[in-house]
This record gives C-alpha cells, sequence and structure tokens, in this order.
C-alpha cells in the first residue's frame, strides 16, 4: 500500500502542467524504481539533467521565493576552473540540485585555458608524451559540467565593479570585451606560474606541441640535464624526468644548504627530500647559486650550455630547466583594496572578502593559491577551501529565499604540511608526522601524479563521493 501510494504521487507530480512544459520537449524524463526488503521499501529517481525539469517539478512542494525562478536564477561568476574554482561550482551545484529544496542558479566558470590542466602534474607531463595528453581535459569532456546552467568561457576576467556586480571577461581568440553580471562572485585564478613550472599555452594543441619540444630535448640530451631549484617543484621535475628518462643524467642545483630551504619543515623532513632525490637517480648539488648559463656549440655542433656556479664550479648541460621563480597571485582584476602588499587576497575564514574593504564583500569570495591564508600552498587545500565557498554561498541563497540565519563552514588555521613525489616514493609531512616510501606513494599519488585521486574527489565524472 506504501508503494502504491507514493508512486501515485510521485506521478501526479509529473502530470502537474509546469513539469509537462519541458519535459517532452527536452527528452528528459523522471524514472523512479523501487528496491527493498519486507521490512524497508525505498524509492530512488534516476538523475534528471535538466535543471528546468528539476525545478518545476519540486517547485511544488518547496519554498523557493518567486523572486528566483528558472527565468531569474542566481548568477554565480567563478574565475578561474582548476581545482579550487570548479570545487566551488560542482558542491554549490550538489546543494541546489537537491530535489526537496531546489534552487534555481546560473554558473560561469572563466579561464584562460580552454580545458582543466592537473598541475601537479606538470612534472610528469613535461617528461612523458603519453601523460601531457592525459594531464589536459577540455572543459567540453568533464561530464559533470555538462548541462544547460553551467557555461565556460574561454577568457580571462580584467576587473570587476563589487559595488554594481559586473564583471568585465576577454574572451578568447578574439579577445572581444564583454560585461558579465553576478550575484556572486568567486576569485579562483590561483598563481602565475612561469614556464617549466606549468605550461604557458592557453589551448591543448599548443600546449601539447610546447610540452612535445621540451620533451623530445630531454630524450636527446647529449649532456646532463640541469635543474635549477630545489623546491618541490624542482625536486619533482628532477625525480620524474630521471624515472621516465632513465638513461639521461639529471642534475638538481640549489643555492642552499637543504633542499626545501623555503617552507616552514623540520630538518628531518628536507635531509629525507635529498635522500629520495639521490635514490632516484639525480645527482643533487647543495650551495650552488647559478650564475651563468652560455648557449656554445658542442663538437658535434648541437647546442649546449656552459653553466657556472657562484662558487666557481662549472658544468656543460644539455638542457637547463629552471624551478626557482617565484609565483605571483593572479590577482590583477580585483580591486587593490581587497589584497595585500604582496597582491594575496584577504579574506575572512569563510573565504568572503574581509567586510569595508570592498562594497558587497559577503558575496565575493576567493578560494585556492590566492588566498592570504596559513599553511603551505597545496592542491588538497585549495579543493577543501573550493567546497567550503561553495556550500557558503548555498547558506546565502538560503537566507535570501527562507530568511534563514546562515550556518557558514569556516577555515581553520593551517600547520605546514606536505607531500611530495620523488620517482617511485614518495614523501609527507603533517599532523601526524613524516612518512615515506612506496607505499605513501601509492596513498598520495598513485602512478599518475595524483591525476585519478583529484579527478575522483572533485568528482568530475558525475559520480558522488
Amino acid at each position: 500500500m506504501f508503494w502504491r501510494s507514493t508512486i501515485v504521487s510521485c506521478l501526479s507530480n509529473i502530470r502537474t502542467p509546469t513539469a509537462r512544459l519541458s519535459t517532452p520537449s527536452l527528452k528528459h524524463f523522471c524514472i523512479f524504481y523501487c528496491g527493498a526488503n519486507t521490512t524497508s521499501p525505498r524509492f530512488y529517481s534516476t538523475i534528471i539533467n535538466s535543471p528546468t525539469t528539476r525545478f518545476a517539478m519540486a517547485s511544488q512542494i518547496s519554498n523557493v521565493s518567486a523572486a528566483r525562478s528558472e527565468a531569474n536564477p542566481y548568477r554565480v561568476l567563478i574565475a578561474g576552473g582548476c581545482y579550487s574554482g570548479l570545487a566551488v561550482a560542482i558542491n554549490l551545484l550538489e546543494k541546489c540540485d537537491t530535489i526537496e529544496s531546489p534552487i534555481p542558479v546560473d554558473i560561469t566558470i572563466v579561464d584562460e585555458r580552454d580545458g582543466f590542466y592537473h598541475v601537479i602534474g606538470s612534472p610528469l607531463a613535461l617528461a612523458s608524451h603519453s601523460y601531457a595528453e592525459k594531464a589536459w581535459v577540455y572543459y567540453k569532456n568533464i561530464p559533470v559540467l555538462q548541462r544547460p546552467n553551467v557555461r565556460f568561457v574561454h577568457g580571462t576576467v580584467s576587473k570587476i565593479d563589487p559595488e554594481s556586480k559586473t564583471a568585465t571577461i576577454i574572451e578568447q581568440p578574439n579577445h572581444e570585451e564583454q560585461a558579465e553580471a553576478y550575484d556572486f562572485f568567486v576569485a579562483a585564478t590561483g598563481l602565475r606560474r612561469v614556464w617549466p613550472v606549468v605550461p604557458q599555452s592557453a589551448k591543448k594543441e599548443d600546449y601539447l606541441k610546447e610540452a612535445g619540444r621540451h620533451i623530445d630535448a630531454v630524450i636527446n640530451s647529449t649532456a646532463p640535464v640541469l635543474v635549477v631549484g630545489g623546491g618541490a617543484v624542482g625536486i619533482e621535475m628532477a625525480a620524474e624526468l630521471k624515472e621516465v628518462q632513465p638513461h639521461v643524467k639529471v642534475t638538481l642545483a640549489h643555492s642552499r644548504e637543504k633542499l626545501l630551504s623555503a617552507e616552514p619543515l623540520p630538518d628531518n623532513v628536507k635531509e629525507c627530500a635529498r635522500d629520495l632525490t639521490v635514490d632516484a637517480g639525480v645527482e643533487v648539488l647543495l650551495n650552488h647559486r647559478l650564475k651563468s648559463k652560455t648557449p656554445v656549440k658542442n663538437e658535434d655542433g648541437t647546442e649546449v650550455f656552459e653553466v657556472e656556479f657562484e662558487n666557481g664550479h662549472k658544468m656543460t648541460a644539455s638542457q637547463v630547466i629552471m624551478a626557482v621563480s617565484r609565483s605571483e597571485p593572479s590577482t590583477t582584476y580585483l580591486p587593490l583594496e581587497a589584497l595585500t602588499e604582496d597582491r594575496y587576497v584577504n579574506i575572512r575564514p569563510t573565504l568572503q572578502l574581509l567586510s569595508g574593504k570592498v562594497a558587497n564583500a559577503d558575496s565575493h569570495f576567493a578560494v585556492g593559491d590566492l588566498i592570504h591564508w596559513s599553511g603551505i600552498k597545496r592542491c588538497g587545500s585549495a579543493m577543501h577551501q573550493g567546497r567550503f565557498a561553495g556550500l557558503n554561498i548555498h547558506q546565502l541563497m538560503l537566507q535570501d529565499i527562507q530568511g534563514k540565519e546562515p550556518v557558514f563552514n569556516q577555515l581553520a588555521e593551517v600547520p605546514p604540511m606536505i607531500g611530495l613525489a620523488v620517482g617511485k616514493n614518495a614523501l609527507s609531512y603533517g599532523g601526524e608526522g613524516m612518512k615515506h616510501g612506496k607505499q605513501v606513494m601509492e596513498w598520495f599519488f598513485e602512478e599518475d601524479l595524483g591525476f585519478r585521486i583529484c579527478w575522483d574527489h572533485l568528482r568530475l565524472s558525475g559520480n558522488k563521493a
């Protein structure tokens, strides 16, 4: 009897005039099926991949205000489509999609690349042709975001006006300028990193050529490949090159007496990083600050570099890979009042901009590497912050619709922690101390420098965690 009454109720909702408007023409259908034992009948609904259908069905029983409808949804503009920006979008959509209390929302994601690039996979992407192809996924090929109320813009946000809630977007490839109104804005553009820390191309086809030239040059090396800079990027680059191209001699030069010298980590972590790097087959030169690199022709006419360090040591290198440049926050589009002297974004623990600094600060969020917050910049932190921002935007929507006091997720202070891939091994440091070895590599990175882990954590295939 319970089953029959429930099915009748579901069908009656589907037959409402409002619901009938959307389903036949768009070919989206709601199908209910049941699974039960003798004591616990349960009903499930398929995913309805149409916000219009979903909202129309549930609006019969929801308390969404008349001010918000499919014709007048909340407009969320996200600058940046990497870890934190995608985390905002996906977590917000999941909350707004609930059948009990749906909220109409349109999300626009602006990014200078035409796809999601797995940044922490760069050391492997610049050593392996096959992995380079995998590390960049066109936005149009990310299943969870292929829906009518999500739009990707290949371009950049050049400025925002928080008072009018309007952004100026420069769209590729014609550099056309357009104004975009929004209700909520999220800055998630991260840090401006230089080549070869990350590729500089904006299109996948150009990136593959860029990475390919670099990989081919390394493969054809006749002298050692020199990686300059013993931070996390330099260590991982040197180790991945040696792992993927074992015939190439790889040297890592660092200006200080310990690797990871710029990070607030214990000495035993830095020493372990050095040991793992040596074990990976990389020659490590400490207290070697680069003085000069001069291109010359060797005996067979191949171009190489005569390298000199400030301590007087000289060597010849086929390639010199610079991994020492300081990355800068990509925040030129934000008001100066929202930034620190170093151009990081000042935020509250709720990830909203500081009150009193810019207009409508409550509607403006910042996440990822560009925020001024404690802790080492990490992919995991960026996704965590994106999730909190998405949930907090949803709380503000509920406040607007229902008058409910928002219950915000708040960031805690982040102690120093790190995960470092070094060839076949990895090192981790955090609240439980330091661990290293092959098992740590499997836990933190698997065989693809964390691509599968990040993809699934973000639920990019459309599967809920």
